[in-house]
């Protein structure tokens, strides 16, 4: 994906946007320790060296909330994700103390999504039923593959049986579950690709996440490359998956999201239709609208400053107002992930914009094939869901 090059804001302010209302809000929580950074990890996470300060962090988790209460007072909460990290190196009742707070400080919507992001290898059966008694209703399991010789070359902390038992579990804890899969990964064949699918598909999860492995800068692969499969073969692993999951009752709703009916993730729709997000925990972010502007936000991100930084008053590292030239490009970036596209109108009521603003962008678009556009509807043609990043470049404004 095109990585957003968040600005400083300037001295001279750009001209006010003027929302009529305000979007849907998310809760995002952020875990930052795992027990073993995975060499393809570029996500805020640390290795746990020691016993992670649990009471603690809790503690500057809800000081953190209570901290940003005034720019989102009133606002309902819709979804609640905890990420990572291993979110479920915490307790159950440290998941708990969190979401009791979360409700005494928050207007929780009473059908709110909350998912917990759990890796196999930290998986104890009490431990799931605590979260679920926490409220936890949604699980997502980083399971990545059901092959040992590639967890261990990923550098996984779990085997393929270790995988089995978590899922097995967590069947018996939750009704609404996601597992994450990979593909395309070091020396990977397509059977192999397809293998992990149909386990997968054995345990009949509501949601499948599949994703493309890629090397990220600032990780390991990125300075010592595995050897991956080439660009026809993994082309041809995205295809055949999708065909497979497709003959398997799955919607493939999102550029790597898979969904049985009424099982799409909420949390992640709101993201991708430029809802808004509170982030707390260390590097979390967030996306916040109000009547005039749109900003966004960053904690510390090494957990000993954030917990400090919390304590101080002041969690957040950097603070930034998205310009009225960056927002066409941000809202493309997320809404033309969604396979179906968004509702023409979306687009003013998330950005405050007009469409006549990129209108030059969309006829582009349009006349390459890689975009659809009614007077109700604006969604990536299959050739634009192949070619994303072609279709996501002709938004990016020269300015950035």
């Amino acid at each position: 994906m095109i990585p957003i090059t968040l600005h400083a804001p300037t001295s001279k302010r750009s001209r006010s946007l003027n929302f009529k209302a305000l979007p849907p809000l998310s809760l995002y929580i952020h875990i930052p320790w795992c027990v073993r950074k995975c060499p393809y990890c570029d996500f805020n996470s640390h290795e746990a060296k020691a016993d992670i300060p649990e009471q603690a962090y809790v503690a500057a988790l809800v000081r953190d909330l209570e901290m940003a209460l005034p720019q989102i007072w009133g606002r309902k909460v819709y979804t609640v994700f905890f990420g990572g990290g291993t979110p479920s190196l915490l307790s159950g009742d440290a998941i708990g103390e969190i979401l009791r707070n979360v409700r005494m400080l928050l207007p929780l919507d009473l059908n709110a999504e909350i998912t917990l992001e759990a890796n196999p290898g930290t998986v104890e059966a009490d431990k799931f039923a605590a979260f679920r008694d926490a409220g936890v209703n949604r699980l997502s399991m980083g399971i990545q593959s059901f092959n040992d010789e590639h967890l261990q070359a990923l550098g996984r902390i779990h085997s393929a049986d270790d995988a089995r038992r978590a899922i097995e579990i967590a069947q018996q804890h939750f009704d609404n579950f996601n597992l994450d899969l990979m593909y395309a990964l070091p020396n990977q064949s397509l059977e192999q690709a397809l293998a992990d699918v149909r386990t997968a598909l054995s345990f009949a999860p509501n949601h499948l996440s599949c994703y493309h492995f890629t090397l990220e800068p600032n990780t390991l692969f990125y300075r010592n490359p595995p050897s991956l499969p080439d660009d026809d073969a993994s082309s041809e692993m995205q295809q055949r998956i999708e065909e497979l999951l497709a003959e398997n009752g799955y919607e493939h709703y999102e550029t790597s999201a898979f969904a049985k009916s009424n099982r799409r993730a909420k949390h992640n729709i709101n993201y991708w239709k430029f809802g808004d997000y509170l982030g707390i925990g260390a590097g979390a972010h967030s996306k916040l609208s109000f009547p005039d502007k749109i900003i966004r936000q960053a904690r510390y991100r090494q957990p000993q400053a954030y917990m400090q930084q919390v304590m101080q008053g002041a969690a957040i590292q950097t603070e930034n107002e998205v310009s009225r030239e960056e927002l066409a490009f941000e809202f493309m970036l997320n809404a033309l992930r969604l396979n179906q596209g968004f509702d023409a109108t979306l687009f003013n009521e998330r950005t405050s914009l007009s469409l006549l603003n990129i209108q030059r962008e969309l006829n582009e678009a349009q006349q390459r094939g890689l975009l659809f556009r009614d007077h109700q509807r604006i969604a990536p043609t299959e050739l634009g869901q192949r070619f994303l990043n072609d279709l996501l470049e002709i938004f990016l404004n020269e300015k950035q």
